[in-house]
């Protein structure tokens, strides 16, 4: 969400004691009008009432004030960006003048002491004020981005981003870590998280990738779902609403940078990248956030195609649309479709935005809807419109009957909060590459292990961006964590001595006797355009380090610690690798789990790594061609579902219930695997589809189906999967793709490992 601005923002003061003493901590009704008894602070009424009572009442600069959303920063110390105390006029300004409908912290505006009760005062503060100073008593909602756990928040229990919750393919984990998180949420008083992101990642240049699933539209869009009913159905002191961004296709920059205009075709966009944000969105989300970038040619803020044909006509969602931050002011000053503020809040608005997320000006953003408003480009039923659908989402979050939180509680609640649970995530999101000779997992007789590289003992870059600040943990902060040494040393049983090489030569010299040395290599902890990456590969100075151990001749685990897949030159090949992503706090256990063996691996690669670079962007979903280019721009290193296991697994057969069917029924499949080996595991079962000939150009291979199944040593299961029309439908048509997406007839080949069953559709 944030642009260069946000670097200016520190965790600078916020809260005196005087100020939070001041907070209401207990549960408080929203008062009514004098001599009155308005109908919508009837908390029995039907919300539709409630909301149709409130809207009518209110004056039209009470309705385009709650369209805006602004930092907590401008209601603080000198109102620009110094933080400090809560400054009564600005104050004022924000919430009461302009009756600004919704606050958020960005990228890290926390208090000056950084403790889950002092978020839950600073939230409480500002909700209070709202409440008792603005003429009808409408509480704002306040949003934060708690995307890997809440992590802005000092103590709070950090997860792995999605990128290594995508390797778990587990649906119900991703479940469970949304819900945490919204506990966590909920009890600082926060009660809108700009969480999941939904995009799908194609290009390992690209900044945000790490903040992805991974690179499938199907895996994506199923985690997606999976966490927006986590969050939402979680019971914490409070509701959460979830939020399924960047709408739409915002993984697909066109040159790898973040933020930069997509040229896609239609049949891409509605068959490729609009799913998964679709599957999130029916799972319930209450709102959506909008993409920063412009797709063929359009800012998605200005999108009527995005915004009101596909959410609202296509799909039939009516909640709430709010932009990423001071995207409206950019269709002027950045996209240059606008003449001058008004004209370009005219746009988004009518395109079907429903808030901004203006962070800087809560005057420029009433002045502006107003003026668009008196030169007939924006209409106040338009304006209706979406202040319905946010006082919707606030009755329905029971803002207006319960808007605080206590925060004498907020310590217990959220300090080493599922802390297991996160060690699970951790260790289910481990992907195990390479395992020659079965160095790993490593010997209870081994004397020496030496731990090498400069990321073995960092946490910051452990957990990367988005963590405490915008950018990742701020200089002079300690997170508490286990990082990848210490949680070797835990985890070493009793004789065998772990030590840590202080340079490459020193590492190169401990490894002359030791029997196994782990080296630690990654990438630095950075968030959206400042983590793009053009050439996303192994530092110079890492392979030479992981080159230099190789030639020892003695065993070398590699575990790389990264948001994205890195092309690792002379530095793969190692007897061992361990892809362990970007893991949270708990992520050193996760790795001593995997290398000592207390976990059998289970993940798996929901991204292609590549061998080279250059071959970006590159997705396992490549259409066919008459190219003859290298050979590495279809043959990866390690290709979309790799992962290796402790145990051994067999595919025995995939069969349909039918070998045929209807173009409007769901294809019913299922799967028999078996664990032959001598350990328990879980195994994801993954189904692909193939068409051996089609009028639209077709995958050889796509994800259509998938489960993971726990399997005892020498256990057979078999498992059922069901494949529904809309996985199989394509946008038929030429060039334009002007067809609405259907399912073709002729036959279809659905693999499970090495097996196949084929389909004739008719």
């Amino acid at each position: 969400m944030p642009t260069n601005a946000r670097r200016r923002i520190r965790l600078r003061g916020i809260l005196t004691l005087a100020t939070a003493a001041a907070c209401i901590a207990a549960v408080a009704s929203v008062p009514a009008e004098a001599g009155d008894n308005p109908t919508y602070t009837n908390a029995k009424a039907p919300v539709d009432v409630r909301v149709k009572d409130l809207l009518k009442r209110m004056t039209l600069a009470e309705k385009i004030g709650q369209m805006d959303q602004i930092s907590v920063v401008r209601m603080q110390g000198d109102c620009e960006w110094s933080g400090g105390e809560f400054t009564p006029a600005c104050l004022k300004k924000v919430l009461v003048d302009n009756a600004a409908g919704s606050v958020l912290s960005g990228g890290g505006a926390g208090p000056s002491v950084n403790t889950p009760e002092n978020w839950a005062k600073m939230v409480n503060t500002v909700q209070k004020y709202a409440i008792d100073n603005s003429r009808l008593h409408i509480p704002i909602i306040y949003g934060v981005d708690a995307v890997h756990g809440h992590n802005n928040v000092l103590g709070a229990t950090i997860f792995p981003q999605e990128i290594g919750m995508g390797s778990t393919w587990d649906p119900d984990l991703v479940g469970d870590a949304g819900a945490s998180t919204a506990k966590a949420v909920a009890a600082t008083g926060i009660d809108w998280n700009f969480a999941p992101v939904t995009d799908i990642a194609r290009d390992q240049r690209w900044g945000r990738y790490y903040e992805t699933f991974g690179e499938d539209p199907l895996l994506a869009g199923t985690l997606a779902a999976s966490a927006v009913e986590g969050i939402q159905d979680a019971k914490g002191a409070k509701q959460v609403a979830a939020t399924v961004k960047h709408f739409g296709g915002y993984g697909e920059p066109g040159n790898g940078h973040d933020r930069v205009p997509g040229d896609v075709s239609i049949r891409y966009l509605q068959d490729t990248l609009l799913p998964s944000y679709k599957q999130a969105i029916d799972a319930g989300a209450q709102s959506v956030m909008v993409n920063s970038g412009a797709i063929n040619g359009i800012p998605a803020t200005a999108s009527h195609y995005l915004l009101t044909d596909v959410l609202r006509k296509k799909w039939g969602w009516d909640g709430v649309e709010v932009s990423d931050w001071a995207d409206v002011v950019a269709l002027q000053n950045s996209y240059h479709i606008a003449a001058d503020y008004p004209e370009a809040i005219a746009k988004a608005v009518n395109a079907g935005l429903d808030m901004a997320m203006e962070p800087y000006d809560a005057q420029g953003w009433s002045d502006g809807l107003r003026t668009a408003v008196q030169r007939g480009l924006v209409t106040e039923k338009r304006i209706d419109q979406s202040v319905a659908r946010i006082l919707k989402m606030k009755f329905d979050l029971g803002l207006f009957e319960h808007p605080y939180v206590d925060a004498s509680k907020a310590d217990s609640r959220v300090i080493g909060a599922d802390t297991a649970l996160a060690r699970q995530a951790a260790d289910e999101s481990q992907v195990l590459l390479r395992n020659d000779g079965d160095v790993l997992p490593i010997s209870s007789s081994a004397k020496k292990i030496v731990v090498a590289g400069s990321y073995a003992d960092d946490i910051n870059d452990q957990v990367g961006g988005w963590t405490v600040g915008w950018q990742g943990v701020p200089d002079g902060v300690t997170l508490p964590g286990t990082t990848v040494l210490q949680g070797i040393k835990k985890a070493a049983p009793s004789g065998t001595r772990v030590v840590q090489a202080t340079t490459a030569d020193d590492a190169v010299a401990q490894a002359a006797d030791a029997d196994l040395t782990v080296v630690v290599v990654g990438e630095k902890a950075a968030a959206e355009g400042s983590a793009d990456s053009p050439r996303p590969e192994l530092s110079a100075d890492q392979v030479a380090l992981v080159k230099a151990l190789k030639a020892t001749g003695k065993p070398v685990v590699t575990v790389v610690l990264a948001g994205r897949p890195l092309v690792l030159g002379d530095a793969d090949g190692t007897q061992g690798l361990l892809m362990s992503w970007l893991p949270g706090t708990e992520g050193g256990n996760a790795v001593a789990d995997i290398l000592f063996g207390k976990v059998n691996p289970s993940g798996r690669l929901n991204a292609t790594w590549p061998k080279d670079i250059g071959n970006e962007p590159m997705y396992y979903q490549q259409l066919p061609g008459t190219n003859a280019g290298p050979e590495s721009f279809v043959d990866a290193a390690y290709p979309f579902g790799a992962g290796l296991s402790y145990t051994t697994y067999a595919f025995d057969s995939v069969k349909a219930r039918s070998a045929t069917s209807r173009t409007r029924d769901t294809v019913h499949l299922t799967v028999k695997v078996s664990n032959s080996g001598n350990r328990d595991g879980d195994l994801v079962v993954p189904v692909y589809v193939s068409r051996p000939s089609s009028d639209v150009l077709s995958p050889s291979r796509r994800l259509v189906a998938f489960t993971k199944v726990h399997l005892k040593a020498g256990q057979s299961r078999t498992v059922s999967l069901d494949v529904p029309p809309s996985r199989l439908a394509v946008t038929p048509g030429d060039i334009d793709g002007a067809g609405k997406q259907q399912v073709e007839r002729g036959d279809y080949v659905f693999t499970a490992g090495d097996k196949t069953a084929a389909v004739t559709i008719r």
